[in-house]
């Protein structure tokens, strides 16, 4: 078929809809694609892990007799903390609840960070807590295979490794592209409104007592070694 200028008109059949199509396109009507969150890449979320270990939080306990029930306590009380901030940032639904993704990481992990710091100071082992440390205790329950280096077990103890700027680092980029990919696989729950915030706070639960557990078998684990001490990463 010749155009107005005698020029051939191409169809392209993925162009063109018959009345089929149409009716097929009107039943059916497309889901929104959900888009990738904003800034919630690899090296955002790397920078991320790097702010919340920079530094150690002073902690707000002190040692006492019977550890392990206060810090069964502090662990609640901080998972109930970490699910009402989560909750609260994932109740805006679409695109703007994706906006709170990187700010909800944050938020959390600092909540971890305190709890952490808390724990060693029940025990009386807060000069012990390098960032390494808290590293390990952040996200070992998370992504083991990244951490599997940095905690050595030596007979029935747990020795944190000492690691250069280079190791850490790169401890950092593989933890900061794990994270990335469990969020890309988790995004979905923050279109669905009350039920998605619902379940980003359950959890932020979950995940602190994890956190609370980490902290404690390697606290545990240490604790008949007389000669342990603390181990300084390079970069302190």
């Amino acid at each position: 078929m010749d155009g107005p200028l005698g020029r051939p008109v191409v169809r392209h059949a993925a162009a063109w809809k018959g009345p089929a199509a149409r009716r097929g396109a009107a039943m059916s009507p497309s889901l929104p694609s959900l888009p990738v969150p904003a800034g919630a890449n690899p090296r955002e979320v790397t920078g991320v892990i790097e702010r919340v270990i920079a530094d150690i939080p002073a902690p707000r306990t002190h040692a006492v007799r019977d550890a392990a029930d206060a810090a069964e306590k502090i662990a609640r009380d901080a998972a109930q903390k970490a699910a009402l901030v989560s909750g609260s940032l994932a109740l805006p639904p679409g695109p703007l609840g994706m906006l709170t993704i990187l700010p909800d990481l944050y938020l959390i992990w600092k909540i971890q960070r305190q709890m952490v710091a808390d724990i060693f100071a029940l025990h009386g082992r807060s000069a012990e807590l390098t960032r390494v440390h808290m590293l390990y205790c952040l996200f070992r329950h998370m992504a083991s295979q990244v951490l599997r280096d940095v905690a050595v077990r030596t007979g029935q103890r747990v020795v944190i490794e000492q690691l250069t700027s280079g190791a850490l680092r790169s401890a950092l980029a593989s933890l900061g592209a794990s994270v990335t990919q469990r969020l890309a696989g988790t995004a979905a729950t923050r279109w669905v409104p009350l039920a998605g915030a619902a379940a980003v706070g359950a959890y932020a639960y979950w995940d602190t007592l994890q956190v609370a557990k980490t902290a404690r078998r390697l606290l545990e684990a240490t604790r008949h070694d007389p000669a342990f001490a603390p181990v300084r990463d390079a970069a302190d």
